[in-house]
């Protein structure tokens, strides 16, 4: 009995001292590794393997010499961090794509702040059928009249408050849906990226499940960088993007066959 009760108290240290860490990301930006040995009293190795057991849920990237929280083409920041970005724009962008929306349709909404924004708005175009692998949203939906939820199973990645990976992509697999809403951390050379082949691997599920596919992007994302390709712009039916993208790249994106509405940023 005390071996298991010395087991947990391990277990619960253990828990205890990678919540700290990740806030410590969260808030901080970055963290030194020898920094967080010394502060905790464990060994350099213990706290590489805690480092490795976050970058693995999706809360940091592991950095020479520590771990940084900065979104980067390899992490692509916290939940809360997007929350935040781009806030008012992204209202905007639900909004517009929420037109596309037919009562009696069935939606596939992936995990992104952005669509998540998109949720709230549903339930004025019900009946629909809703499917999802993002928790808020699920949340959000789970006792909603009029909406028909099917939850999408796998692993749950806290970082992303959303269940990810192979299972996930295999439960895709089992729907149809009518419309799909999707955004992306990166549009680089008219090509969406993101950053963990997990994320890749769900939304290219969702994508061939979809008869409509309509992706959400604010212009900073046309700024950015990604690691993981997951498709051409030129796959989707609808983009909605705010006015920060320039003319000249809104017309590049439409001669590729792609649609383009462009709402305002205020």
């Amino acid at each position: 009995m005390a071996t298991t009760d010395r087991g947990r108290d391990r277990a619960d240290v253990r828990e205890e001292r990678r919540v700290h860490i990740r806030e410590s990301v969260v808030a901080n930006g970055f963290v030194r590794a020898a920094d967080l040995a010394e502060e905790f009293g464990v060994s350099l190795m213990t706290i590489h393997r805690d480092l490795d057991f976050l970058q693995s849920q999706g809360w940091l990237r592991k950095v020479r010499g520590g771990a940084t929280g900065l979104p980067s083409a390899q992490f692509h920041g916290s939940v809360a961090e997007r929350m935040a970005t781009m806030a008012q724009t992204k209202h905007h962008l639900a909004r517009a794509a929420a037109r596309e929306v037919v009562p009696g349709q069935t939606v596939l909404l992936d995990d992104s702040t952005t669509c998540l924004r998109l949720t709230r708005l549903l339930t004025e175009r019900t009946p629909l059928t809703v499917i999802t692998n993002s928790l808020p949203a699920i949340t959000a939906l789970a006792k909603e009249p009029g909406i028909s939820l099917i939850a999408l199973g796998g692993s749950y990645f806290p970082a992303y408050d959303a269940f990810m990976g192979l299972h996930t992509a295999d439960s895709v697999e089992a729907f149809r849906a009518d419309v799909l809403f999707m955004s992306t951390t990166a549009v680089t050379r008219g090509r969406c990226y993101h950053t963990s082949p997990e994320t890749v691997q769900v939304k290219r599920a969702m994508m061939a499940a979809a008869t409509r596919r309509v992706l959400l992007a604010d212009h900073t994302k046309f700024a950015r960088d990604g690691l993981y390709a997951l498709a051409p712009l030129s796959d989707f039916d609808l983009l909605v993007v705010d006015d920060g993208l320039a003319p000249g790249e809104v017309g590049a994106i439409r001669r590729g066959g792609t649609d383009v509405r462009v709402v305002p940023r205020a």
